[in-house]
């Protein structure tokens, strides 16, 4: 159910701290662009996203339309209005209660969200109680209302001595957006424009600003790459422990690594050290340690141990077992116990595929298919050279090369070069009493 609500998702930063030309926003957390994960918490509540972009923005609309639809972009104004002041310049939301989030804050969740909804306060102000506040400017609170924010530099000693700081989040009633933003001065010594001057503001002329409490851990902000490894060990978590109380095993789950768009089915066992990437659906299947499962559908399967099935693979009704490779292929019944490459193909119930055999389903410049029927059993070691058919109860003898074509059905494919014997070979190589 939506709230009354508008929420702006401020994402204009370039966010220098990450030494990387990509976006700070744009920064992958289980798979995810941390982006996203404000994004998605803001759509369980309301219906008026805004999202302020600047530095690339075209990539982070992009990246973000490939999810969700209906979100309002906003391009700041940085160099006339730079500073989280500037970005709610221009700003028209649909509610009369506003929320300002900020895009690099991937573990904001709904219910974070919600608790600012339950003061009438004309600003609402998240706050953090911290053992260590140094770095951070002080919120000076006092009969649960804030009186000021000071920034550490600026802080006398008995300021100082304050544990409570700001965490950024800020609810705002739409008139005081409307009175205060226009008011904004960047007459400081960073020449940017300032959010927390409008607490100032209101504060002088009587508003009602309500410290709201949080966790650390949802308000936690990603300004590094060790702030993003951190992030993303708190969201795996989450995702483990909400798919386990859905009811999948995971055997040593910590040593797991999912991403956000997995989905489980059924009964599902996951080893450890299983690695399940992109939008990957596993239903009423086991994957076996150390597998490695990319943008796939397993049904009624097991995986592995060290198998590793890449994208856009569909498998069900079928053994994959250790050291085989399945990429961009269909198979459904199949046994394929060990040491195989299966790319680009289909291959019907009942066949058996033997160690060693691979697919050669690319020539330098395009790639081929291999289509192999039901009850097709393939013997060790082959090579298949797509474009090739095989069709159904055909048997494939070991250590054959299967050239390109179609074959018919209830056959023996050989192909093999007959053995040479040339007697007293060894004696002659290595000499009479020698060991090799």
């Amino acid at each position: 159910m939506h709230h009354p609500l508008s929420i702006v998702i401020l994402a204009a930063g370039k966010g220098s701290r990450m030494k990387s030309p990509k976006a700070k926003v744009l920064h992958e957390i289980c798979g995810r662009e941390m982006l996203y994960y404000s994004i998605k918490a803001a759509r369980e509540i309301t219906d008026d996203v805004i999202v302020v972009v600047a530095h690339q923005k075209d990539a982070v609309i992009r990246a973000m339309e490939k999810y969700f639809n209906g979100l309002t972009f906003i391009t700041q104004d940085t160099d006339s209005f730079p500073g989280t002041g500037g970005a709610m310049m221009g700003i028209q939301p649909k509610y009369g209660d506003v929320l300002v989030l900020n895009g690099d804050m991937p573990l904001i969740t709904r219910t974070s969200i919600d608790a600012f909804m339950s003061s009438e306060s004309d600003i609402v102000m998240s706050v953090i109680p911290l053992d260590n506040p140094s770095g951070y400017g002080r919120v000076i609170i006092e009969n649960n209302h804030v009186l000021r924010i000071v920034e550490e530099k600026d802080a006398n000693d008995a300021e100082k001595a304050v544990q409570t700081v700001n965490a950024g989040i800020y609810a705002f009633k739409h008139h005081v957006l409307e009175t205060y933003i226009p008011r904004l001065s960047n007459a400081n010594a960073q020449s940017e424009y300032y959010l927390t001057d409008v607490i100032a503001m209101a504060r002088n002329d009587g508003l009602t600003i309500a410290p709201l409490y949080v966790e650390e851990v949802e308000f936690k902000g990603v300004n590094s790459k060790n702030d993003l490894s951190n992030a993303e060990m708190i969201m795996m978590d989450r995702l483990r422990r909400d798919w386990m109380d859905a009811g999948v095993i995971m055997q040593l789950p910590h040593t797991i690594y999912i991403e956000e768009g997995v989905k489980f089915e059924g009964e599902c066992i996951i080893e450890n050290g299983v690695r399940l990437c992109g939008n990957t659906l596993i239903v009423n299947s086991h994957i076996k340690a150390h597998s490695v499962i990319e943008e796939s559908v397993i049904r009624d399967s097991d995986m592995g141990p060290m198998a590793h099935i890449r994208p856009l693979s569909v498998i069900e009704e079928t053994h994959i077992g250790n050291f085989v490779e399945v990429k961009k292929s269909t198979l459904t019944g199949v046994k394929a116990g060990h040491l195989s490459y299966l790319g680009d193909a289909i291959i019907g119930e009942g066949s058996n595929i033997g160690a060693g055999t691979i697919t050669c389903n690319y020539d330098g410049k395009k790639k081929y298919q291999t289509i192999i029927g039901k009850n097709v059993f393939v013997g060790s070691d082959t090579q298949l050279v797509a474009p090739v058919e095989i069709a159904d109860n055909v048997m494939i003898a070991a250590g054959t090369t299967v050239t390109s074509g179609k074959y018919e059905s209830d056959i023996l494919i050989l192909s093999r070069t007959p053995i040479r014997k040339v007697v007293g070979f060894f004696t002659k190589f290595f000499g009479k009493g020698q060991q090799c």
